[in-house]
């Protein structure tokens, strides 16, 4: 699985950070960053994804395909 940011959506919650802090952490400017793309289990990755409210983080399956969000 691979994971996106959109920088245009993110607006710096940090919810994705506060569920999965090794995947994801805020950067300077407030804006999500992927730190590591395995750094938490699969479950836990899609739960920071799903509890964004805008939508930001994004998930592809290894063939690019979308699975989040739909």
């Amino acid at each position: 699985m691979k994971i996106k940011i959109n920088k245009d959506k993110c607006i710096g919650c940090g919810t994705c950070a506060a569920l999965a802090p090794n995947t994801f952490a805020l950067s300077e400017d407030y804006k999500a960053n992927v730190i590591n793309q395995t750094g938490d289990n699969e479950e836990t990755i899609w739960l920071a994804a799903k509890s964004c409210p805008t939508g930001a983080i994004e998930l592809e399956d290894d063939n690019g395909q979308k699975l989040w969000p739909k």
